[in-house]
């Protein structure tokens, strides 16, 4: 039986932005319940990348984001920084998995240190210690050795670690072909079907 479970997503101020309304799109348009918490530097990059003035309001952000994907109430739930009794910061009511995306390089350093001094990074650190999916989507160009230090240690932990770096052998055309292939992968390691782009292999000799 599949998981129904919630997917929690975390947006960080890393750029991106697309990726993550994209991938929160494509979660709730699958029937998925989705836990989103949007960090302060995000609140500034969204409007920058996308036209998405959301409000810091974790209420209205969540009203506002219901009304453009047309979702059901109750489907989406958005918590603030620092909501401490949203679900997403105790392992008793922990979600199927948890993707930040993207994930910036500091969110990266708070995870790998254990830090949990805001809700994202109490949640990954809760996704961590219950063996859950993490899959954290890096943006940053070109990596110190301290943002591969510390990829390095959450991969050998089993977490996911996927650079924002989308292919071109499905011939995109359209900036929105790139933005798919990324969020495609994504839903890859989440074991949630899709045919937002066309696999390797398929339609040649």
């Amino acid at each position: 039986m599949p998981d129904r479970r919630p997917i929690a997503l975390a947006i960080t101020g890393a750029s991106g932005a697309p990726y993550a309304l994209r991938l929160l799109e494509v979660l709730l348009g699958a029937g998925r319940e989705v836990w989103l918490m949007v960090s302060e530097a995000a609140q500034v990059v969204l409007p920058l990348e996308t036209g998405l003035q959301l409000p810091s309001q974790p209420a209205e952000a969540e009203a506002l984001l219901a009304e453009r994907f047309a979702v059901r109430p109750g489907r989406l739930r958005v918590f603030g920084r620092r909501q401490w009794l949203a679900p997403v910061a105790s392992g008793s009511s922990a979600p199927a998995a948890m993707v930040v995306c993207p994930c910036s390089t500091g969110t990266l350093a708070a995870i790998a240190a254990g830090s949990s001094d805001n809700l994202i990074e109490r949640a990954a650190d809760v996704v961590l210690k219950e063996q859950r999916r993490l899959i954290l989507v890096v943006r940053e160009s070109p990596l110190s050795p301290i943002h591969l230090e510390n990829m390095l240690r959450l991969a050998r932990l089993g977490v996911v670690v996927m650079p924002a770096s989308p292919g071109f052998y499905h011939r995109p055309e359209r900036l929105e072909q790139l933005v798919d292939f990324l969020v495609a992968r994504i839903l890859d390691h989440l074991g949630i079907e899709h045919g937002l782009v066309r696999r390797w292999g398929e339609g040649r000799d």
